[in-house]
């Protein structure tokens, strides 16, 4: 398993051609969160070649009451991480109620990545905002 895509690694060969690819932690995670960031605002049926890509427009679901909203939220996030992110396994996404946000929804991201046969659990603070932007960041 690559710990970068494969335009990353082309990108890095490029600017470095005599490196060698090297599994560090930091760059993986780092690699991880941009493409959490671009599956999570992406939203459905606008990725052609694959139409499941991306969420749900979530916009809508605001102004539904009860946490049936939210679970839907968390199995859409959950369904798409774990279908096109495969360096990610074991994905649990979690409701975390803000008091101090009241109109946007906080969740908390865990998951394992392998590395070199060895698990790396990560957690990450997932934030969805009322104009349905979400913001993904290291906890």
């Amino acid at each position: 398993m690559s710990e970068q895509r494969l335009l990353e690694r082309i990108r890095l060969m490029e600017q470095d051609p005599d490196s060698r690819e090297v599994a560090e932690p930091v760059l993986v995670v780092g690699s991880i969160l941009e493409y959490l960031r671009m599956i999570l605002n992406t939203r459905q049926g606008s990725v052609e070649i694959a139409p499941d890509f991306g969420v749900p427009d979530f916009t809508d679901m605001f102004g539904a009451s009860g946490m049936e909203c939210v679970r839907d939220i968390e199995a859409a996030m959950t369904k798409v991480i774990t279908k096109y992110e495969p360096r990610m396994q074991n994905v649990k996404i979690e409701f975390i109620p803000q008091e101090d946000a009241p109109l946007a929804l906080q969740f908390k991201l865990q998951a394992k990545l392998m590395l070199e046969n060895r698990d790396m659990p990560v957690v990450f603070e997932t934030t969805l905002d009322p104009d349905g932007r979400i913001t993904v960041k290291d906890s």
